[in-house]
């Protein structure tokens, strides 16, 4: 049963304006208003947020939160409601009642929610959400790495948010198990380490999902592609060329595999598979497949190779794997040789040629007798686009490169760089200045392409000038 705080009650008094008074304003027009109104609302969104971190912190001093996770929204909110009304008082935020109303609401969901955490799940400008223990939570914000002021009231409580968050997609995270890949109700990609692994206790890594899904049209709007390269990748998509995304942590890989799949047409079946389900893909016939850890008896365990031989017999025109890792490089190789043309994955590496030795390496690990030229002759003929990606100095994130896999030259996998990012300076802040532009060649796909109706503009590989 939760404890009762009495306070007193306060009345605010809405008093109507008048035309001819001081505050009228005539209207304006209905689009003007509406983007107006939600220019406002986001503003009034972002000044509140500090706001909503330090009522928090306060409130978490004050509840048995235990108690709290069996609540009803109904009993928080009549236990909460004089207390932000106190605490916005000794604050002398100006609020009506239906602010009021409204604040102590979105609070009650916090508190029922991921606690103190959920203002920064709602905040759209945050990419990224650090938990280094419960003492000190960190973000990321356009590319830049800061300190907030959020906490948690100790350990214990940061375990139960942890938990909530595990068991809701039926995993677990213990001493047995002490590490775990999860995600968020909305698709937010979730890590989190705990004792004995993460020695000052637990670690949460959170990296939030767009509420808006990316297009390369998008991006180019932020500044991490050009239109010649942006038709490049249209056109190699449409002509079921098979995509390998290349790129560190944080660079960009599943947004640009999400913007590419916006090409493919809405007559074909995908299948996707991934560790922790992200993708966002936007056509009506997609089967999602995720994997498994093993349960506490050490069964159960679903790996990515298992899903992929599974995928091929679900009769899919394409497969999108989220991230290769291991020896599922293998059977995703086979797949795109087979009449999955135009699959699409990614991995971890810093530059094409670094991915395409990653490759290798994993086709290795699935133990098959093959020698070197053959491991790497599967890979000229299955992949045809290499989209390096890259998270710059400055936070920027860019298509640094666009290769064209052209086939082998002896024992070696040949290659020709279509599209590079070429830095040219340093601002005093750390900016990094560059420019796009093309090398010259042309896609050997570009005659293939033209069949089905698909062009390059004219001068869209001219390297003289700047993209």
């Amino acid at each position: 049963m939760l404890g009762r705080f009495t306070k007193g009650t306060a009345t605010v008094r809405i008093e109507p304006v008048l035309a001819g008074s001081p505050g009228f304003k005539p209207a304006a027009p209905a689009d003007v208003q509406a983007k107006s109104a939600l220019a406002e609302s986001q503003k009034a969104a972002d000044d509140l947020l500090p706001l909503k971190v330090d009522l928090h912190r306060h409130l978490i001093d004050r509840f048995n939160l235990a108690t709290l996770e069996s609540a009803s929204k109904d009993d928080i909110l009549s236990d909460i409601r004089p207390i932000v009304r106190d605490f916005v008082r000794a604050r002398n935020v100006p609020l009506n009642a239906r602010e009021l109303d409204q604040l102590t609401s979105d609070t009650a969901d916090e508190m029922l929610g991921l606690g103190p955490i959920e203002p920064l799940l709602k905040d759209d400008t945050v990419n990224d959400i650090l938990i280094n223990t419960h003492e000190r939570v960190f973000i990321e914000r356009r590319g830049v790495i800061e300190e907030t002021g959020i906490r948690f009231r100790d350990e214990a409580h940061l375990l139960r948010i942890v938990n909530k968050i595990v068991s809701a997609i039926g995993r677990r995270v213990d001493e047995s198990a002490p590490m775990v890949d999860a995600r968020l109700s909305d698709g937010s990609r979730v890590n989190i380490a705990v004792r004995p692994i993460s020695v000052d206790g637990p670690l949460v890594s959170i990296r939030k999902f767009s509420k808006k899904p990316y297009s390369l049209e998008r991006l180019m709007e932020m500044g991490s592609i050009r239109q010649p390269m942006v038709d490049l990748l249209r056109i190699a998509v449409q002509s079921r060329k098979s995509i390998l995304v290349s790129g560190g942590t944080g660079s960009g890989k599943t947004t640009l595999l999400n913007a590419l799949s916006n090409y493919i047409s809405f007559r074909e079946r995908l299948i996707t598979i991934e560790d922790a389900a992200e993708l966002q893909l936007q056509q009506p016939h997609v089967g999602r497949l995720e994997t498994r850890p093993p349960n506490v008896e050490g069964r159960g365990e679903v790996r990515q190779r298992e899903l992929v031989k599974n995928a091929l017999r679900m009769r899919p025109d394409r497969i999108i794997v989220g991230e290769v890792r291991g020896e599922e490089a293998f059977d995703m190789l086979q797949a795109m040789n087979t009449g999955h043309e135009g699959s699409m994955t990614s991995i971890h590496a810093n530059t094409p040629r670094d991915a395409i030795s990653r490759l290798e390496q994993m086709i290795g690990m699935a133990g098959m007798p093959m020698t070197a030229e053959s491991i790497r002759s599967q890979i000229a003929s299955a992949i045809d686009i290499i989209v390096q990606t890259q998270r710059l100095s400055d936070g920027g994130r860019r298509v640094v490169s666009i290769s064209e896999v052209t086939g082998m030259e002896g024992t070696v996998i040949q290659m020709q760089e279509i599209y590079q990012f070429v830095r040219r300076d340093v601002t005093a802040d750390g900016t990094i200045i560059g420019e796009f532009r093309a090398t010259g060649m042309r896609p050997r796909f570009a005659g293939e392409a033209a069949t089905l109706g698909l062009h390059f503009a004219k001068d869209a590989f001219n390297p003289q000038t700047a993209l």
